[in-house]
């Protein structure tokens, strides 16, 4: 593979790599869906204040919850400590114009914990937009290794522990050990049965489904 292609591929830095155009595509989506989207309050679950810096387009106002964050209030996000599957009473109790998550899903611990997720989506506001990877795209999306979703378990350890074009970096056993087994891609019919109702937007990338995500709006 040429350096050119490789960058292309796996630099998650490069506007010309997978994750950078499929960004600037799912933008460009949520706004067709939410054309309201710079007035709304919205709830983002398992997300931080850096990412919405960043944001193309800003909503009036934004809430993150993440078990990493402080909570704290900067350029407007507030961002409270706490779990997506279970948020804290300040947000519980709340009602939101619209929930968003990006790429949460696939890292919230299994079923039940996914399950408990998709509820608290349907329970904080009418109107959401929930994505994560596909798991059957060709290149794993955390650490950008082809198939590697799809590898023996002691193998995607060893990419884990030696790989690093991909957003994901470890350099002990341990740590691969967490990542891998933290990460748990999931299919179509999976994404239906959690949210029923909404419609499953496929996302791809040269014809193939990348990312599904699931809008209510």
């Amino acid at each position: 593979m040429s350096n050119w292609l490789r960058d292309a591929v796996t630099d998650v830095n490069s506007r010309r790599s997978l994750s950078g155009r499929a960004r600037a595509r799912r933008w460009r989506h949520l706004l067709e869906f939410f054309p309201a989207f710079a007035e709304m309050r919205v709830l983002d679950l398992g997300g931080t204040p850096e990412s919405w810096r960043l944001a193309p387009v800003r909503p009036a106002s934004v809430t993150t919850v993440n078990l990493l964050a402080t909570d704290s209030v900067t350029e407007g996000v507030i961002a409270i400590q706490g779990d997506a599957c279970d948020p804290p009473r300040a947000v519980a109790h709340d009602r939101f114009d619209l929930v968003y998550s990006n790429s949460v899903l696939e890292h919230v611990g299994g079923h039940t914990q996914r399950r408990r997720f998709a509820d608290n989506v349907h329970a904080l506001a009418d109107r959401h937009w929930v994505q994560t990877p596909y798991r059957y795209f060709p290149i794993e999306p955390h650490w950008l290794f082809p198939g590697m979703q799809w590898l023996p378990y002691e193998a995607r350890v060893q990419v884990s522990m030696r790989w690093n074009r991909g957003h994901v970096r470890t350099y002990t056993r341990e740590d691969a050990q967490e990542q891998v087994d933290e990460i748990d891609l999931i299919g179509i019919s999976q994404m239906r049965r959690y949210f029923p109702t909404s419609v499953i937007w496929y996302e791809r990338f040269a014809g193939l489904i990348k990312s599904l995500v699931a809008v209510r709006t």
